[in-house]
């Protein structure tokens, strides 16, 4: 009798382990081939609406659902106003999930862009659910329905969207919301990363998965880990990359909670790295999280930056003594790229303020004949200098022609823009003229043959750009 009681108590207690085992939160989910049936009804209904010109239902854009809160913000004054902008209209937004937080660098937040390719805008997602790979899986489709949720600024000043307020911030879709406001759909995307170089990476590739080629952590932090076993939080490491003739740097910040914190940095090799662009706590600095260790592939030889007896100098403008054959023509105002010098320098100004008011300026200044025939590779470096400057639109850009004809009207021939991401990069001046020249990473002329022309036109975009633009080098290399 003793030996029956054993044995029944030995089942149940196997009985109560299989029950309450079976009641335990698994958190290694693996992700749906398919999705629950109200997902998928919930999920149809709403694409019924998106289709149906009548049901009231509209889709935006990422940059239309961010450009909600950026108009808001532009009508307000001072610092004492909500960092949100309630949606009330009936609303979609769909993007494609650009991070992951498998690993636990990212927490109860993710981010989507437009497009699984070449994006254009991100933004961020903030829930009260952790593990949400599980279901936004990097790649993932979602529709997120934004009637009655909020846009606006997080503690680290990233533009989100939320289900409610935190204060005078954007709070989080709480664990109730998600299911009726985030639907997934089945599709999932490789998203490629756009690459870029350090120096071009800016506010706009916030929340993007991005990819920077010949990376490398510098060699003072030979024997460092990820992780700061100091830090409480987050961790930054400095990154670095050749860029032309010298390294460009960025921040690397690792979470606490990664999983790979207390993996000791690749020093011996370098190569690319991809991940999320975001913001350090309090928006300070653009800094990059990874979403895994397998977007760091550091299997090349660490990188030297260019010399110049890398190169041949083929053609240099200083701007000393003036103008020096260069053409200055104006499209829209009267006011013109001109020569002067200061404290030694010389250089062409452009400037869409006329001592009282910003004006109405597109001015070209367009070179002397060029014969792109005559090497190959070439690359153009610029050293510019630039005073009462704004984190606004920029009023200087750079391009080459094949067809322009010298002293017509530059807008009746093709002009290719070149150097966009390498001007933009430069440092921004707010204040008054400092007569610090910044030279700008290689511009690529490689592209164009036989004999050309290149211009740089300072555009006041209809008078709302008045910063001022110094010119003071132009100069075309091409490799020995």
């Amino acid at each position: 009798m003793k030996r029956t009681n054993k044995f029944l108590t030995l089942i149940l207690t196997m009985v109560a382990v299989i029950a309450i085992t079976s009641c335990v939160q698994d958190d290694d989910y693996t992700i749906p081939n398919s999705l629950g049936n109200d997902e998928n009804e919930a999920l149809t209904e709403l694409l019924g609406q998106l289709n149906d010109v009548n049901s009231g239902v509209t889709a935006l854009t990422v940059t239309q659902v961010k450009k909600l809160y950026t108009d808001y913000e532009e009508e307000q004054s001072g610092f004492d106003y909500d960092k949100f902008y309630q949606i009330l209209s009936d609303v979609v937004v769909k993007g494609y999930v650009s991070s992951s937080d498998a690993t636990g660098n990212f927490y109860k937040e993710f981010y989507i862009q437009d497009s699984p390719t070449n994006p254009t805008a991100a933004i961020q997602i903030v829930l009260n659910q952790a593990d949400s790979y599980n279901q936004y899986n990097q790649g993932r489709e979602v529709y997120i329905k934004l009637k009655d949720t909020y846009v606006g600024l997080t503690s680290s000043e990233v533009i989100a969207i939320g289900g409610k307020t935190d204060d005078d911030e954007v709070g989080q879709f709480t664990a109730v919301q998600v299911p009726d406001y985030i639907l997934r759909s089945a599709n999932t995307e490789a998203i490629t990363p756009l690459e870029l170089s350090f120096s071009a990476i800016n506010e706009s590739h916030v929340g993007m998965f991005v990819k920077i080629n010949n990376a490398e952590f510098p060699s003072y932090l030979n024997g460092e880990l990820y992780g700061d076993s100091s830090e409480d939080f987050d961790t930054q490491r400095e990154l670095q990359a050749c860029d032309g003739f010298s390294y460009s740097n960025f921040i690397l910040e690792t979470s606490s909670f990664a999983n790979f914190y207390n993996t000791a940095l690749p020093l011996d090799k370098g190569g690319s790295i991809a991940g999320i662009v975001t913001k350090s706590y309090g928006g300070d600095n653009l800094v990059l999280a990874l979403n895994s260790l397998n977007d760091v592939v550091f299997d090349q030889e660490r990188c030297t930056p260019l010399s110049l007896d890398m190169f041949d100098v083929v053609f240099e403008e200083d701007f000393v003594g003036g103008l020096n054959g260069w053409d200055v023509i104006n499209t829209e105002g009267t006011q013109s790229w001109y020569a002067a010098s200061f404290g030694g320098d010389s250089y062409v100004r452009g400037s869409g303020y006329d001592g009282s008011s910003a004006v109405t300026m597109v001015s070209w200044l367009i070179s002397p004949s060029f014969d792109f025939d005559a090497q190959e590779g070439e690359q153009m470096v610029l050293e510019i200098a630039d005073a009462f400057s704004d984190a606004g639109e920029e009023p200087l850009k750079a391009y080459y022609s094949t067809d322009y004809v010298a002293g017509s009207d530059p807008s009746t021939a093709t002009w290719v823009e070149v150097g966009t991401d390498e001007i933009e990069a430069l440092p921004i001046n707010g204040g008054f003229f400092d007569n610090i020249y910044n030279e700008t990473g290689f511009i690529d002329l490689s592209a164009p043959t036989g004999n050309g022309f290149i211009a740089f036109v300072y555009d006041s975009d209809d008078a709302a750009i008045s910063s001022t633009r110094d010119l003071g080098n132009v100069k075309i290399l091409a490799p020995q």
